[in-house]
């Protein structure tokens, strides 16, 4: 049960599950919250990360410490709802200072029974995040704050992100078209983990007709196929890629077909164990709008958005052999050489684990959907 905070003072505790907490004030909807604690170091774009689903069953901590000074717009979101299910700020604005900006962050988090957190150290918790890893949390406010044991005891009692399966709960239930923007040159089947509103409008730019898929248990490369597609795209989206056996088998029905594939983020980790490769759990993981990676096809380095606590466990320093013939990480980040990108070299399949598509954000990455279109381009030619 949720309730509002504007114009007032009301307390707020965050929990972590290993008994550290932190005081602060309500900051959106009044009651209590739980999911993973994590940290993105975006200093804008809180729309696009609010938005995100791959955010699912995750409290998000700002590192920036003033949030919101440019309000909330109704062009921005990635996706019909919020789906982070906390949020921590240090220093929320006032009043927000942008024409386009229809009402606050604040009200938005409120209208939505979003419950957050404000006036939080967030330096001194992220610290903490770095040293002990990602963890359970829970945010508690008014009639929800209680004595400490007991608001631990039921942090304690909340899943954790390992083992999750979530991309069903955030993917679309129906399919939908998102038209070309001028002439139609062709058609690709977008399957769904937890897509973000501009990652079609990132291919419609290019004369692609996207057809989006929901990605259910019963949903298969049959449906896939149903649209005619050139090309086959696997979105972002949430939770532990372990889980994630039917769309892997949905992938390698793909590649066996070798239809010209393009996966983001949970796409990647798809490919990833589609080709044979495991996965693993990063420490507190990539999020933000400012990490390195290199593109060891060009050489180039970008600056580049993430959002991801997974990662493919594949060599950095040879090609492997796999089912589907060679395949090398082409991506990898310069902070801590994390694969961040794989490519088939015998047939036309790649991926990123960042967000190329990032808005607001950098826009370093955007070539690889005209490599996309240069795959497609190929196999028609």
């Amino acid at each position: 049960m949720t309730t509002s905070t504007r114009g007032t003072r009301v307390p707020a505790v965050l929990v972590l599950e290993d008994g550290r907490s932190f005081r602060g004030r309500a900051y959106g909807a009044v009651g209590e919250t739980f999911g993973e604690a994590v940290f993105s170091t975006g200093m804008t774009g809180y729309q696009e990360t609010l938005t995100d689903p791959s955010y699912h069953r995750q409290v998000v901590v700002m590192t920036a410490p003033h949030v919101g000074n440019t309000g909330v717009n109704d062009e921005d979101p990635e996706s019909a709802r919020i789906w982070v299910s906390g949020y921590v700020v240090r220093d929320p604005a006032r009043t927000p200072s942008n024409w386009r900006a229809t009402r606050t962050l604040d009200e938005e988090l409120e209208r939505q029974g979003v419950v957050g957190i404000s006036g939080v150290d967030t330096r001194a918790l992220t610290r903490h995040l770095r040293e002990r890893g990602a963890m359970r949390v829970g945010v508690f406010s008014g009639d929800a704050v209680a004595a400490e044991a007991d608001m631990l005891a039921k942090v304690r009692a909340q899943p954790g992100m390992k083992g999750a399966d979530l991309s069903a709960e955030v993917a679309t239930k129906e399919p939908y078209v998102v038209p070309a923007i001028g002439e139609k040159k062709f058609t690709v089947a977008a399957v769904d983990l937890g897509i973000k509103g501009m990652t079609p409008q990132r291919m419609a730019e290019r004369g692609i007709e996207v057809h989006v898929l929901p990605a259910t248990a019963t949903a298969t490369a049959d449906d896939v196929y149903a649209v005619g597609p050139d090309g086959v795209f696997f979105s972002n989206g949430p939770g532990d890629p372990a889980t994630a056996d039917h769309p892997v088998s949905v992938m390698r029905a793909v590649l066996e077909r070798r239809t010209p594939l393009f996966g983001i983020c949970f796409g990647n980790q798809i490919l990833g164990r589609a080709l044979g490769f495991g996965t693993y759990k990063l420490k507190y993981g990539h999020r933000g709008i400012n990490q390195p990676v290199q593109d060891r096809t060009t050489g180039k380095v970008e600056v580049t958005a993430h959002n991801h606590g997974f990662a493919v466990d594949a060599p950095l320093d040879k090609v492997s052999d796999t089912p589907y013939g060679r395949a090398e990480v082409s991506h990898v980040c310069l902070n801590d050489n994390v694969v961040e990108g794989l490519q088939l070299l015998d047939q036309p399949a790649f991926s990123v684990q960042y967000h190329p598509e990032a808005a607001a954000g950098p826009h370093d990455a955007a070539y690889l959907f005209d490599r996309f279109v240069a795959l497609m381009e190929a196999e028609r030619a």
